[in-house]
């Protein structure tokens, strides 16, 4: 194969691929200085690798973790799903005080006159993401390896699906003042992001400070977004809030039924109209999931600075997305990527609630895996929590 350039924070390494076989059914590839375990397929046809990506993560209290991708096909392993959850259906709360507002920040997101966003409840979709307790990525599991629940209700899988679609995919860009020493980094960072997009993918870029600003309608030009990119100068406080609140809004105009959002940000929220428990609300009424990448100083100057890295994860983890804190602004462009890496390696699992309810509530979703082999690391399930159903 031909050699590949993979860049690290030393050196420009040019990647040969070399394999051994470790064990039995297991092969350990290196892409250069880059080691990949895969777990191969052993069915009479010899060794047989899903993919060859890398996975790069981070842990949440300052930890980086550099990891690699792990391919799987598996007919069964022990697992871990998502948190317990019940029965109880929520009612959405009530969207008049939003539609109340008045002045420049509805002209700015213009949010004031759009109704929630409803899920069609013909058929859910639910995004799913899977990892081992190094959180590398799994690949290869099937159909007869996952188990839906709405409530406690089973539901039958009508759609399964583990291709790389088309995405639309939003960035959110911190621009205030305290980003200055950050900025090279971060937008480093953007286009690492956007280089692991499908070439079919579509994506818009909004920046903010004291207030958001759309800098780049969706396009599918990396270089449109970079160039715009090197026009944006840091300055003034973080509406980070509101930001998102004009992201997610965007998104309606979005071409595909996959959609993503990325937020950069080095603090929390100190200057938004909209509240916390606002965003929250409109993000369980979107179908899009978010990414955040926090980068944080070791010490917190601001109460707002200190709650930022759980503001990040709160918003996320709804969507089955998630949330990377790191202090070390170099670490950003490799953490963006391995989000984008994330982002192609999904499963996509469908299916029609059993009970068809169009009462506006909120229908919490688990997902687990079933019919796994006993003897491998326990599996961690990432996938939105639910969706509101749309109201007669």
């Amino acid at each position: 194969m031909q050699p590949a350039c993979y860049r690290c924070n030393k050196c420009l390494l040019r990647m040969h691929c070399e394999s051994i076989t470790v064990a039995a059914g297991l092969r350990l590839t290196h892409f250069g200085c880059i080691p990949v375990m895969y777990v191969a397929s052993t069915s009479g046809q010899g060794v047989k690798a899903v993919s060859k990506t890398k996975w790069l993560s981070s842990r949440l209290a300052n930890l980086l973790l550099i990891s690699t991708l792990v391919p799987v096909e598996l007919s069964s392993i022990r697992a871990i799903a998502q948190s317990a959850i019940d029965d109880v259906h929520i009612n959405p709360p009530s969207t008049s005080h939003v539609l109340a507002r008045t002045g420049k920040m509805e002209l700015a997101l213009n949010t004031a006159v759009i109704p929630p966003i409803k899920v069609d409840v013909d058929l859910v979709l639910v995004p799913v993401t899977i990892t081992d307790p190094q959180e590398r990525l799994i690949l290869g599991l099937r159909e007869k390896n996952f188990e839906v629940f709405e409530g406690k209700s089973r539901q039958e899988i009508r759609h399964f699906s583990a291709e790389d679609a088309p995405v639309s995919l939003g960035v959110i860009f911190d621009m205030s003042g305290s980003m200055n020493t950050k900025i090279d980094r971060a937008r480093e960072a953007v286009i690492e992001f956007l280089k692991a997009a499908n070439p079919q993918d579509e994506f818009f870029l909004i920046a903010f400070s004291d207030q958001p600003e759309e800098v780049s309608d969706f396009t599918s030009s990396v270089e449109d977004v970079q160039s715009r990119l090197l026009l944006t100068l840091p300055k003034g406080r973080t509406a980070l809030i509101d930001a998102i609140y004009m992201g997610i809004t965007k998104m309606r105009q979005a071409r595909y039924s996959r959609k993503a959002l990325l937020i950069i940000s080095d603090g929390g929220d100190n200057h938004s109209r909209y509240t916390e428990g606002e965003i929250k609300s409109l993000v369980k009424e979107s179908d899009v999931m978010l990414y955040g990448v926090g980068i944080y100083d070791r010490s917190f100057s601001t109460p707002e600075e200190r709650l930022g890295p759980w503001l990040l994860t709160d918003i996320t983890e709804i969507t089955g997305g998630r949330a990377f804190t790191i202090d070390n602004p170099n670490a950003l462009p490799a953490v963006a990527r391995a989000i984008g890496i994330q982002l192609r390696n999904q499963y996509v699992i469908g299916y029609r609630p059993t009970k068809t309810q169009r009462n506006g509530k909120w229908h919490k979703i688990k997902v687990k895996l079933t019919a796994l082999n006993k003897g491998l690391p326990s599996l961690h399930v990432r996938a939105k929590t639910g969706y509101y159903a749309p109201a007669d």
